[in-house]
C-alpha cells in the first residue's frame, strides 16, 4: 500500500468519524430515536396546583420542582377528573372517568375487569415499577413488577404515616429505580404521601416555612391557626421536592436522563376547606410539569387544557403502543413540541363520597366553570381529616363569633346553591356566583349543555340510593358505617339489592 493510498484510507476514516458524530447530535437536537422512552409518573397527595414555585407561590421553597419546569414544559390550565385520592387514582390508571371506573367512591378497588395502561406497558416489555403511596385495589397490583408500598396505619381518627421511614412516601424511590433492569424500558409510578394530613409539628417533617411565608386564599380566615397549618403542609411540599431532586439526579447518574419522560401531577387539591372534595379550582386544578429533553424544548409554557384521563392514552402512545379503544381522555404528546395544539375545549370533574355523601359536576373551560350540585341540600363539609385540622376548628371558632365573610362561611351553607357559575379569567377564587345573573343566561346555557352532552355521551347517571357518610359531619368521628378495609362497589350493591346496609360489626358508640 503506498503513503498516499494510506493518506486517503485516514481522510475517509476521519470523514465517517465526523459524518457519524454529526448524525448522533442531530439526532439528539431533533429528539428522534429508535428507543423507547422510559416514563416516571410522579404524583403528589392533596397538593394544589399554586402551591409550587414555578406557578407563582412567592415563599414555598420548591427549587427542584422548579428547576424541573424550567428544564421542561409547565402547564397552566391541567386539570384532574376528582378532587378525592383513590378515585383520582384509578382513574388515571383505567383512562376512564371515575364514574366509569366502578371504583368512584373513597377506597372503592378498581376492579379486576378494568384495564389499566400500566399492564398495557408491561406486556409490551416495560419494567413497571410502584413506590409509596398505592390506594388502588388489590386487583392492580400485579401491574407492576415491583411495588413498594408504604406503610401506613388508617386509624379511625386519621392517619398515622410514621411506621416505616419518614411519613414522605417518598423514601423508597431512589431504590426502585436502581433495582430495575438495565436491558429494558421502564416505568414507574413514584407516588408521594406529601402532603397529606395529618400535619405532624414535630422533627418528623423539617421546619423550613413559618407564618410569614403564608399566603391565604380568600375563602379561609386569616387566623394563626390556619397560617400554621398551612406552613406545615409547606414544608411536606419542600421535603417531597427534595426527593423529586434525587430522582432527577439519579435519572442522570444512570445516563437514561435524555430519553426518560417526566410527568409530575397532584391527585387532588390540598386538605384545606373549600379544596380537596370540591370541583373549585382549588380542588381539580393541578400542578402539571412535564420533562423529556429528547423532545421537549426546555422553559416551554403550555396554556392550554389537559385532563388527567389523558394520562393514560398519551403514555401508551410514547411508548409506541395503540391506546385502548375505551380510553375517554386524548393523546396529548403533540403538545409537548407543538404549544399551539390543543386537544380538548373542556374539561369534566366530578365529586361522589368521600368520608361524607355528595354528587357533584363540574365543566370548566378557560374562561367559566359551571357547577351542578345535584345532592344542594347537603352542605359542602371538607373531608373529615381536614374536620380534625386546625384550620377548620379555627373556622368553626370564627363562625361561632360572627367573623367569617360570606366566602368563608360557604362550606357551612346549606341548602347549596344547585348550580354555580363563574368567570374564572375576572374572578380566579370563584366567590360571585353569577347563575342568576341575567348578563350570563346565553353563558349559562351553553355550560348547561356543555355538561349534559358530556353525561349523556360518557353514561354518567346519578345514583338510586345515598351512601352513609362514614364520619360525623360536626366532629369528624367515625359513623358505624365506616368500615376498613372498605368493601368493594360491588359488595355494596350486592348489600343493597338485597335491602342491607353495610356497617362496621365492632363498632361501639
Amino acid at each position: 500500500m503506498t503513503l498516499k493510498s494510506l493518506h486517503l484510507i485516514i481522510f475517509f476514516l476521519l470523514l465517517l468519524s465526523v459524518s457519524c458524530k454529526k448524525e448522533k447530535e442531530d439526532k439528539k437536537i431533533s429528539g428522534s430515536t429508535n428507543e423507547r422512552p422510559n416514563i416516571v409518573f410522579i404524583i403528589a397527595d392533596d397538593v394544589s396546583w399554586s402551591d409550587i414555585g414555578v406557578y407563582g407561590h412567592p415563599n414555598i421553597k420548591t427549587p427542584n420542582l422548579d428547576k424541573l419546569a424550567n428544564d421542561g414544559m409547565r402547564f397552566t390550565e391541567a386539570f384532574l377528573t376528582t378532587s378525592s385520592c383513590s378515585p383520582s387514582r384509578t382513574s388515571i390508571i383505567s383512562g376512564l372517568y371515575p364514574h366509569n371506573t366502578d371504583a368512584e367512591q373513597l377506597s372503592w378497588p378498581l376492579p379486576e375487569y378494568k384495564n389499566t395502561f400500566v399492564q398495557q406497558l408491561k406486556d409490551a416489555g416495560y419494567w413497571t415499577g410502584l413506590a409509596g403511596k398505592y390506594h388502588m385495589g388489590d386487583p392492580v397490583r400485579d401491574d407492576f413488577d415491583v411495588l413498594l408500598e408504604m406503610q401506613w396505619l388508617d386509624a379511625p381518627i386519621g392517619l398515622d404515616r410514621r411506621l416505616k421511614g419518614d411519613g414522605s412516601g417518598c423514601d423508597e424511590w431512589i431504590s426502585l429505580l436502581q433495582q430495575r433492569p438495565k436491558d429494558k424500558p421502564f416505568f414507574t409510578w413514584l407516588a408521594s404521601f406529601d402532603a397529606h394530613r395529618p400535619f405532624y409539628d414535630d422533627n418528623s417533617c423539617p421546619k423550613v416555612h413559618d407564618n410569614s411565608d403564608v399566603t391565604l386564599p380568600p375563602y379561609v380566615p386569616n387566623t394563626d391557626l390556619v397560617k400554621k397549618d398551612y406552613s406545615l403542609y409547606y414544608d411536606e411540599i419542600a421535603r417531597m421536592d427534595d426527593y423529586i431532586g434525587k430522582v432527577v439526579t439519579e435519572l442522570e447518574t444512570q445516563g437514561v436522563s435524555d430519553n426518560t419522560l417526566i410527568v409530575f401531577v397532584a391527585d387532588n387539591g390540598r386538605a384545606f376547606p373549600r379544596d380537596k372534595t370540591t370541583l373549585y379550582d382549588g380542588g381539580i386544578k393541578t400542578p402539571w410539569i412535564v420533562k423529556w429533553p429528547a423532545r421537549i424544548k426546555a422553559g416551554t409554557v403550555n396554556n392550554n387544557l389537559v385532563s388527567s384521563v389523558d394520562i393514560a392514552p398519551t403514555f401508551m402512545n410514547v411508548a409506541g403502543l395503540k391506546p385502548l379503544d375505551e380510553f375517554e381522555g386524548f393523546d396529548f404528546s403533540e403538545m409537548l413540541t407543538d404549544t399551539s395544539k390543543e386537544i380538548r375545549d373542556q374539561i369534566y370533574a366530578e365529586d361522589h363520597f368521600h368520608d361524607y355523601e355528595d354528587y357533584t359536576r363540574a365543566i370548566r373551560t378557560k374562561q367559566f366553570k359551571y357547577v351542578k350540585n345535584f345532592y344542594d341540600d347537603l352542605p359542602d363539609t371538607p373531608s373529615a381529616d381536614v374536620n380534625r385540622g386546625r384550620s377548620w376548628q379555627s373556622m368553626i371558632e370564627e363562625y361561632k363569633k360572627g367573623t367569617l365573610t360570606e366566602a368563608q362561611k360557604k362550606c357551612f351553607k346549606k341548602p347549596r346553591d344547585k348550580e354555580e357559575l363563574f368567570d374564572i379569567i375576572n374572578d380566579p377564587f370563584e366567590l360571585n356566583n353569577l347563575a342568576s345573573n341575567t348578563d350570563y343566561t346565553e353563558v349559562l346555557d351553553e355550560m348547561r349543555n356543555r355538561m349534559q352532552r358530556t353525561r349523556t355521551k360518557t353514561k354518567d347517571f346519578l345514583p338510586e340510593v345515598r351512601t352513609p357518610d362514614d364520619f360525623f359531619r360536626e366532629t369528624g368521628l367515625p359513623t358505624k358505617y365506616r368500615i376498613r378495609p372498605r368493601p368493594s362497589k360491588a359488595e355494596y350493591m350486592k348489600a343493597m339489592g338485597e335491602g342491607r346496609v353495610l356497617v362496621n360489626p365492632d363498632f361501639k358508640e
